[in-house]
């Protein structure tokens, strides 16, 4: 009697070994945020689905919606056009381009930022969603080196709420709110040093600042720089002679 359940324990066993290896190996999850990504889009792209989507008529009229500002966008910036990005500061668009990306056709500015050595590739239909922008007027560059000349507004808060507001600023693609960072973070030589971020977010603002007035006014760099630091520099200087 016991030879005959411990044989009926071994098939059992048995068996359940056999349904083990039957069963099909649950597939490891694909970490995909660690595949390198060897084209950098300025906008996610949908993956597109196999069954039609509940909100079709919404998803219609979105698509719509993108097509016209593609072409609105295609109509305001054209091939070799400066352009300003808000992230990265000005560049110059240098190709209009067709990609299938997740089995979507979409176009794509590719803009070069010669001063990053990247290129960016930027779908036509968000670009100015986005907040690209074309190159300030003459009377925008005026405007921002004024506002130079003004006084420093500095908050009183703890200075990584203030950094974080600078930061804002310069990337906002606003050259007005860029030159607010450049006058309210520059010192004098007879000026308290800065510190290591303060310097770093000064010189940010005033490269974002003068590469745009450069381009405006299609002049070298470093004349634009200097120009800028000319305004700082006599603004400092009346306000010395006053004391």
């Amino acid at each position: 009697m016991k030879k005959s359940t411990a044989t009926k324990t071994a098939t059992t066993k048995k068996t359940k070994a056999k349904a083990e290896k039957a069963k099909p190996a649950r597939p490891r999850p694909v970490n995909v945020g660690q595949a390198p990504r060897k084209t950098q889009l300025a906008a996610s792209i949908p993956t597109p689905t196999t069954t039609p989507p509940k909100d079709a008529p919404q998803a219609d009229a979105a698509a719509s919606e993108d097509a016209s500002a593609s072409k609105t966008a295609k109509q305001d910036f054209k091939v070799n056009d400066k352009i300003v990005y808000p992230a990265h500061g000005v560049g110059r668009i240098i190709d209009l381009e067709k990609q299938q990306v997740a089995g979507i056709a979409i176009e794509l500015f590719v803009i070069d930022f010669d001063q990053e050595k990247m290129k960016l590739r930027v779908p036509t239909g968000k670009a100015k969603a986005a907040g690209m922008r074309p190159l300030s007027d003459e009377k925008t560059v005026k405007d921002s080196i004024t506002l130079l000349k003004g006084r420093a507004r500095i908050k009183r808060t703890m200075w990584s709420r203030r950094a974080q507001e600078y930061d804002a600023k310069i990337n906002s693609g606003d050259m007005k709110l860029v030159a607010e960072v450049v006058r309210d973070l520059y010192r004098g030589d007879d000026q308290p040093e800065q510190s290591y971020s303060e310097r770093q977010l000064f010189e940010a603002a005033l490269d974002r600042m003068a590469r745009e007035v450069a381009a405006v006014r299609d002049v070298d760099l470093g004349k634009a720089i200097e120009e800028i630091e000319s305004v700082l520099k006599k603004k400092t200087a009346a306000a010395n002679a006053a004391a």
